[in-house]
């Protein structure tokens, strides 16, 4: 396990080589911290959501406005009680077009991790704002999805989500 300042760090899940700004489909999923339900709740397998979960769409929803310059797309979505789950679509733009001539040792910026940073950081600010106790998962799950099949399997497991949420969770 790594070190940073001393403290040992769990190492990042990212594929080395893989460049997260390039143009690609992605699922990803962010946690809230110790999977508190801040987002709202489920009963008889329909979401309700809390004032933090409006929120948490809505900030999802203006992802291609706020990054109009990465050409992004949403796919399917789900804000659930305590984490959320995405299908985000980088398409090309001029952040990715010439990845040869890319500085790697860069700021994570134009990529996966900054929009997630982004979001996140917006529904981070909108709590703080209004007074409403919530914080996230340090780091998010994604998959690089890399056929249709694979975007089929996950659109349904994200539609089917609260259907299979176990209400004493």
């Amino acid at each position: 396990m790594e070190k940073f300042r001393n403290k040992y760090r769990i190492g990042s899940s990212r594929l080395k080589e893989y460049d997260y700004g390039k143009a690609g489909v992605y699922y990803i999923t962010t946690m809230t911290k110790k999977r508190e339900n801040y987002f709202g709740e489920i009963k008889n397998k329909v979401f309700y959501p809390s004032e933090l979960g409006t929120v948490v769409e809505s900030e999802w929803l203006k992802t291609p406005s706020v990054r109009q310059d990465m050409n992004i797309d949403l796919d399917e979505y789900i804000t659930m009680p305590n984490h959320f789950h995405g299908i985000l679509i980088i398409g090309m733009n001029d952040y990715n077009y010439f990845p040869e001539l890319e500085n790697h040792f860069a700021p994570q910026s134009k990529n996966l991790a900054s929009i997630m940073r982004g979001f996140k950081s917006a529904v981070t600010t909108y709590a703080r704002v209004n007074k409403i106790v919530f914080d996230w998962q340090e780091r998010f799950h994604e998959h690089i999805i890399r056929d249709s099949k694979d975007l089929e399997r996950i659109r349904d497991y994200v539609r089917k989500n609260p259907a299979k949420w176990d209400e004493g969770n």
